[in-house]
């Protein structure tokens, strides 16, 4: 005999029927890192989560955690990802194969999770691995965040695009011919994931005469923020800066 959340005494049979309603995956963007934008459906969400999962760097830090940090309830279980930093596919999927299996344990037991993502889960987010794994099993609903697109074009003070431009999203470790041949084509550009390949985006933009278009942000929304001309830029770049272009008559810096 057990008893329900009202003190009311039941049989074995229905506490385990009731137990056995598994829990809800919240996938839940939290901007590009600073708090004050995350939405108040993710700050609501992750205060009130028994269960909080994040990404983080083998024996590092979480970013995600990070922002999040002072949301989350301190009886809340937390769930660490962690992934390996490795151009390689085959240990990253391995990470996020262990990391929904303890997902899963805890959805199975009834608890709700909130998995942490930064910027917007869907737009190169990590949550998008575990929701392959996971939404064909468990409800799964995702709370879209501020992207660090948009908060980059913030930072520089210009539009995205305007009028019927058309925005091309291009990642930094696309190879060099590739990236040339889409930037040469498009008429507005997010570089993004600049970080070691930011030589190799430099020489891209210097051949198509675009070096005076193109503005660097690194670190967006944060107290150690930059912004420069790409021109200008430093040498090295951190993984989380981005570098944007336009080709209209007026351009970025």
């Amino acid at each position: 005999m057990a008893a329900n959340a009202d003190g009311d005494a039941v049989v074995a049979g229905e506490a385990l029927s009731m137990a056995a309603v598994p829990g809800k995956l919240y996938g839940v963007g939290l901007g590009p890192g600073d708090p004050d934008l995350m939405t108040i459906k993710a700050h609501r969400l992750i205060g009130g989560a028994a269960v909080v999962a994040y990404p983080a760097l083998v024996g590092g830090e979480s970013f995600a955690r990070a922002i999040a940090g002072a949301a989350i309830s301190p009886d809340a279980r937390e769930i660490v990802v962690e992934v390996p930093m490795s151009v390689a596919r085959e240990p990253a999927q391995a990470a996020y194969d262990a990391g929904a299996a303890e997902i899963a344990r805890a959805l199975d037991s009834g608890q709700d999770v909130v998995m942490l993502c930064e910027g917007d889960p869907f737009f190169y987010g990590s949550f998008m691995y575990l929701h392959s794994r996971l939404a064909d099993r468990f409800d799964v609903e995702v709370v879209p965040g501020v992207t660090s697109v948009t908060a980059c074009a913030a930072a520089l003070g210009r539009p995205l695009a305007a009028r019927n431009e058309v925005l091309t999203v291009v990642p930094g470790p696309m190879e060099e011919a590739e990236m040339e041949a889409r930037i040469a084509a498009a008429e507005a550009v997010a570089i993004m994931k600049v970080g070691r390949h930011l030589e190799k985006i430099q020489r891209v933009l210097g051949r198509l005469g675009l070096l005076e278009a193109a503005g660097y942000v690194e670190r967006a929304t944060l107290e150690n923020q930059r912004i420069f001309p790409l021109a200008d830029a430093p040498k090295t770049a951190p993984y989380f800066s981005m570098i944007l272009i336009t080709r209209g008559e007026d351009p970025w810096l």
